[in-house]
């Protein structure tokens, strides 16, 4: 066997057995990759051989080359997951990865999530479940909740005859407000993937998001998905489902979006509930400033 083989092995199963999207196969085939280059692998029973403290070099490695602490959770939640699969293909009754926590963030104000994070939670929320549909189904969710800027509620009220989702969805929000909401491209694939997935009849009056048992999805449910992530991410308390709710208006804004427009997407009966968001951006502002003037310590 080669370093090719195995790696192929590897997409093969993200791809085929655990049905990941082609993004999460490029970055844990990425991740994979540079573990067994760098430690020169050829064999499933090398990489199953690998302990907390070969991974913990190897991250120190990567962090040495500039990568952030996310970056760094998302690679460590990569490279478990494929020393397990190693481990299971060499046999062991037992396949579970080495036990290393991943590098957390230092604390600080609360603040909406990055892109990149909002991205990243969603995708990891989805590679952690433990089953392919649920994973597929935690995923979407988020997705459409920082993709289109959906309460949770909202995102769980959803029934089967919404799907196949178009490029805007009407949704019904507080005191029965209904208002149009755009669906980005990766939104609108990853509710079609859960809903091919999902193993219950999805009936058009029926919740499109279910159970493991095929009720309802509750809330619960979605934030503890959220924290198995967040965690793995080195992410702070303050990123939650409703983070990225609030991400979605934060980004808008900085982007250029004038208020009314944010109020309508967000379905805020007043404006001042919006006006909120420009508070949030001009902090993260003079933040930047602070960070970047080469005075502003000074002052």
């Amino acid at each position: 066997m080669s370093a090719a083989d195995l790696l192929g092995a590897w997409r093969r199963h993200l791809a085929e057995s655990r049905r990941r999207s082609p993004h999460t196969v490029r970055a844990y085939v990425a991740a994979a990759s540079r573990l067994v280059h760098a430690r020169d692998l050829s064999a499933f029973e090398q990489v199953a051989a690998i302990e907390a403290h070969d991974l913990r070099r190897h991250l120190a490695a990567r962090r040495a080359g500039g990568i952030s602490n996310a970056s760094a959770a998302r690679e460590l939640s990569a490279l478990k997951a494929f020393i397990a699969f190693a481990r299971a293909e060499s046999g062991d009754p037992d396949p579970a990865p080495p036990r290393l926590r991943g590098p957390r963030l230092r604390k600080g104000l609360p603040r909406p999530v990055t892109p990149d994070d909002a991205a990243n939670l969603a995708e990891l929320a989805g590679d952690s479940a433990r089953e392919h549909w649920i994973g597929a189904r935690d995923r979407a969710v988020l997705l459409l909740m920082y993709g289109s800027g959906l309460r949770i509620a909202e995102a769980l009220s959803l029934q089967g005859r919404d799907v196949p989702l178009g490029e805007t969805l009407q949704v019904t929000g507080k005191g029965g407000k209904q208002r149009v909401v755009p669906i980005l491209p990766i939104t609108r694939d990853a509710v079609a993937e859960y809903a091919a997935a999902c193993p219950w009849p999805l009936s058009a009056k029926e919740p499109l998001f279910r159970g493991a048992k095929g009720g309802p999805l509750s809330p619960g449910m979605v934030q503890r998905a959220t924290a198995r992530a967040r965690r793995a991410l080195g992410l702070p308390d303050s990123a939650t489902p409703h983070a990225l709710r609030h991400s979605f208006a934060t980004h808008l804004l900085g982007a250029g979006a004038d208020l009314r427009s944010l109020q309508e997407l967000l379905g805020h009966a007043s404006l001042g509930s919006t006006q909120i968001y420009t508070r949030v951006d001009a902090a993260s502002l003079l933040e930047n400033y602070r960070l970047a003037h080469p005075r502003a310590k000074k002052a």
